[in-house]
């Protein structure tokens, strides 16, 4: 023996030296007062020095351990791995891995094979459905398979270090959702913004007018773009109104409101607002808002997925229908009711301006 190897050797056994009990912890008092002469591993009196050795070095890990050892693959963990078991936790130890992971066995078969064959195995979030807590679960996991060899120095099983990786990958998937989404609303977006001003421009008679139409239909699609700044699904359709014609709504009674709570998805209350937005400020140029007599009812109601809108004006002016179809017209009566695959119309009664919306709630 070299000076250093019995430098070594007097190091590890000198007295006081910190020594393996079967006390240091949950799983070492449970492995160690397992009944293993019922198992094909025999009693712990009998284990060679190598399967003490494993054991003992994967009861001292901090990462969550298992190990299988001998012909039918005889299942210990360590307390770090126990939470991994799920449900199956009580019965797991002292269990033959096809029987205990039966679930996953035709998953990890392969990898279990090669490792046997000398060739340890790494696998990054690998996706695994699980039964362990009574129900079909999705997980992912990051593990490695390693050789287990005797003392003669033959393979007698594998090691099994496991990272879950089932959050990481849901947070990942639901940034990626998120984006998708930001996606297609910066679509729509543009789409709208582009038909507004295109059709503005068309229906303008001056520059003047142009720009001022334009402005303030670009400043109301951004107001309703606003309710789902935070990427929200939904929102109330008295918020809607609140965006849309808050400022009709400030300070007096012009204009009625009459309905129960709805909540709009984000295309529809989008296609709402605009809606709203164009009737209101019509009903202010030319309608029932342009004298100091004349209202507006406003009234929505839900029997199921089926909605319906009335924006009823009384007490203005006499209306009429337009010369020409501008670009609130077809908005009105074609583009929103297309959010709810339903029908929009608009009639020029003589009491006033009658809007119509009906159509079905999206989820």
């Amino acid at each position: 023996m070299t000076r250093a190897a019995h430098h070594d050797q007097a190091t590890m056994t000198q007295p006081g030296a910190p020594r393996f009990s079967w006390d240091d912890g949950p799983m070492a008092r449970a492995v160690g007062s397992f009944p293993w002469e019922s198992t094909a591993l025999g009693p712990i009196s009998g284990w060679s020095a190598a399967l003490m050795a494993s054991v003992r070095l994967m009861l001292g890990q901090q990462h969550a351990v298992s190990m299988f050892w001998g012909p039918d693959l005889i299942m210990l963990y360590n307390d770090a791995y126990a939470p991994v078991l799920g449900q199956k936790e009580p019965r797991a130890l002292g269990q033959p891995f096809q029987r205990i992971w039966a679930d996953v066995w035709d998953d990890v078969k392969p990898l279990v094979d090669q490792t046997l064959s000398g060739r340890g195995t790494y696998s990054e979030e690998m996706r695994l459905v699980m039964t362990r807590n009574g129900f079909d679960e999705e997980t992912f996991w990051t593990f490695s398979y390693s050789p287990l060899y005797d003392d003669d120095g033959s393979v007698a099983g594998l090691l099994n270090i496991t990272v879950d990786m089932t959050g990481t990958v849901q947070a990942r998937r639901n940034q990626q959702v998120m984006q998708e989404e930001l996606l297609h609303r910066i679509k729509n977006i543009l789409s709208v913004t582009s038909t507004v001003v295109s059709s503005s421009l068309r229906s303008a008679t001056s520059i003047q007018e142009a720009r001022d139409t334009v402005g303030a239909r670009i400043m109301a699609l951004a107001k309703a773009q606003g309710l789902f700044s935070g990427l929200g699904e939904s929102a109330d359709i008295t918020e809607v109104m609140a965006r849309s014609i808050g400022a009709h709504l400030v300070g007096n009674d012009r204009i009625r409101l009459s309905g129960p709570s709805v909540p709009l998805s984000s295309q529809q209350a989008v296609g709402l607002s605009l809606a709203l937005y164009e009737l209101a400020t019509n009903a202010a140029k030319y309608g029932a808002l342009s004298s100091p007599q004349g209202v507006v009812d406003l009234s929505w109601s839900v029997l199921g997925d089926d909605f319906a809108l009335d924006w009823q004006e009384r007490g203005g002016q006499p209306v009429a229908p337009p010369t020409r179809e501008g670009f609130g017209t077809r908005l009105v009566n074609m583009i929103v009711p297309a959010y709810f695959n339903g029908e929009g119309q608009a009639e020029f009664l003589p009491q006033g301006l009658h809007y119509t919306l009906r159509g079905q709630l999206t989820p």
